[in-house]
């Protein structure tokens, strides 16, 4: 393995870095912004600790994660138009992305299991999803997140290399890094099981928990219920949508092999990683009453009451 791979930027901007600068920081905080706040609200109000709100943290600690780990190649992009970056930072780099990727994933998942079974089983809700299955909960997904990728860099730094070490993003991931080992490299084989135990598993499940909450709805007598019970769902549905639908349309353009120009290729990676961390803080603070209550309770100035 090299010591260094070389990282390709957003075609046409090489000669004016700046512009990336300008687009860069205001998205990543922004994205602190939202999600810090979010993240705040939940653990300053005893009101918002249930097990919805739990998954929300967590969603929102994804969010966080995958853009700062997203953030020092690209701004080594932007600033100094840095392609190379040491083997070992890439490996970093890639380890945390797809950690937090994963988690992003596995969130949603759960997400949408709570609300089908909210549901599905409103009455048995309370009693199923108690604090010590909602921990269990947690540390099952921080298991998948560490335990299944904590073997990825060391099998990707020990496999042999047969490809110029030029990678087709402004960040390490570990398809690109897989596929340039030589063949027969079974390294690329555990991390390709990897990805798609969780990618390509979790989108199936997710379809299946809306297909319970829809055949609920139908049920439902009266429109006035279908709606209130269809926008405990909405912001969750936007989020998976924001999330998987790029990730899906890369996916199909890699195996395909689509003619799409590499600029729109390029930004349809940044839209998959950077744009959910973006909206899902003001989706969660418009669709959830009580977000956004909250918000507002804790923004206000507080009444000082004088006694003469």
């Amino acid at each position: 393995m090299t010591s260094t791979f070389l990282l390709v930027g957003m075609p046409g901007l090489s000669s004016v870095p700046s512009w990336w600068t300008i687009a860069l920081i205001p998205v990543y905080l922004l994205s602190v912004l939202g999600n810090g706040t979010i993240l705040w609200i939940i653990a300053v109000e005893p009101t918002l600790h249930h097990p919805m709100y739990f998954f929300l943290f967590m969603l929102s600690v994804s969010d966080v994660g995958v853009a700062t780990a997203l953030m020092p190649t690209l701004l080594s992009l932007a600033l100094a138009n840095a392609h190379a970056v040491p083997a070992s930072a890439c490996l970093l780099q890639m380890f945390f992305v797809h950690v937090f990727s994963v988690m992003e994933s596995s969130v949603l998942l759960t997400m949408a299991l709570d609300r089908a079974l909210a549901i599905y089983r409103p009455l048995h809700y309370p009693t199923l999803l108690t604090n010590d299955v909602i921990r269990k909960i947690g540390l099952a997904i921080a298991f998948r997140c560490l335990g299944l990728h904590l073997p990825l860099p060391f099998l990707l730094a020990h496999m042999p290399y047969c490809h110029p070490q030029v990678l087709t993003h402004s960040y390490c991931l570990h398809p690109d890094m897989a596929r340039l080992a030589c063949p027969g490299a079974w390294g690329a084989v555990y991390s390709l099981f990897v990805v798609l135990s969780a990618m390509g598993l979790d989108p199936l499940l997710i379809f299946f928990s809306y297909g319970l909450i829809g055949r609920v709805l139908q049920s439902l007598g009266s429109n006035e219920n279908r709606w209130k019970a269809g926008q405990t769902c909405a912001a969750h549905l936007c989020a998976v949508l924001l999330f998987y639908v790029p990730m899906i349309l890369l996916a199909l353009i890699d195996r395909l092999r689509v003619p799409v120009p590499r600029p729109a290729h390029t930004l349809l990676s940044y839209v998959h990683f950077l744009l959910p961390p973006l909206i899902n803080p003001i989706l969660y603070s418009v669709k959830m009453k009580e977000i956004r209550e909250r918000i507002f309770k804790r923004l206000q100035p507080r009444k000082i009451s004088c006694t003469q």
